[in-house]
């Protein structure tokens, strides 16, 4: 079964530009994702699907294989449009985001193996449990509720489900009911293409969540459950916190 681990890589970001190719530690952020996703075990190939071509030069200089892609209005689409350009004999596309450099390859491994595992399944993903009453609150965090098989219900940006006569803090500091969801997805080839051809739909549009286009059209989405997720950089703080990390180690 070919498997592509695809990283979608756009230069400019709101909160952090130009991220990926910041280098404090002697490295690009994007290279650190691309040398623990090449850890994983399950993929065919590890492809850098690059919106400019700055990042290509930068990817390219170390050792990656990139594809340049047009304008696309989300990392999903990028995606789609390398899938058919240059990955003809691919039955599964993984989403890896390329601002999580401490990723866990293992992770690239579950994802695959859950639609090896569950052929009824168009695409799968993970979540963990949360366990802060700050994780718990925000509307940045986004919360998943499956059915007893792993199927994903329903994902939000509101604490879900709703815990009528129970106290939260003591839930979450014990068998927490809530998921936090990690955005990394693997699709099966063919349904990716068709969801990239869907409009926005209702849901996702109130929610701003882009997996809800997929539930919305019918789609059954499984989830495995990590016990930790990888820290994304998405601020300065962030990226400080990384690279006081990266000079620890050395």
């Amino acid at each position: 079964m070919a498997t592509y681990g695809i990283i979608p890589a756009r230069l400019q970001s709101t909160r952090l530009p130009r991220k990926l190719l910041l280098n404090e530690t002697g490295r690009p952020l994007l290279q650190y994702t691309w040398e623990a996703a090449r850890g994983a075990r399950l993929l065919s190939d590890l492809i850098i699907a690059a919106d400019s071509a700055e990042i290509q030069q930068v990817a390219r200089e170390f050792g990656a294989r990139c594809e340049l892609t047009g304008e696309h209005p989300s990392g999903t689409d990028r995606i789609a449009e390398v899938a058919r350009r240059v990955c003809p004999d691919a039955d599964i596309l993984v989403n890896i985001q390329g601002d999580e450099p401490e990723l866990d390859p293992a992770n690239i491994d579950l994802l695959v193996q859950l639609l090896r595992d569950h052929p009824r399944a168009d695409m799968a993903t993970l979540a963990t449990p949360i366990r802060s009453r700050a994780e718990w609150e925000a509307n940045s965090c986004v919360k998943v509720v499956c059915a007893a098989d792993g199927r994903a219900l329903y994902f939000s940006r509101c604490p879900i489900p709703f815990a009528r006569d129970r106290d939260p803090d003591e839930l979450l500091a014990s068998d927490s009911p809530w998921l936090l969801h990690m955005g990394v997805y693997a699709y099966r080839r063919d349904f990716l293409q068709r969801l990239t051809q869907l409009p926005p739909s209702r849901l996702e549009q109130l929610e701003k969540l882009e997996q809800l286009r997929a539930l919305e059209a019918g789609a059954c989405i499984q989830v495995g459950i990590v016990d930790h997720r990888a820290v994304g950089i998405d601020t300065p703080e962030d990226y400080a916190a990384f690279v006081a990390r990266q000079r620890a180690r050395s």
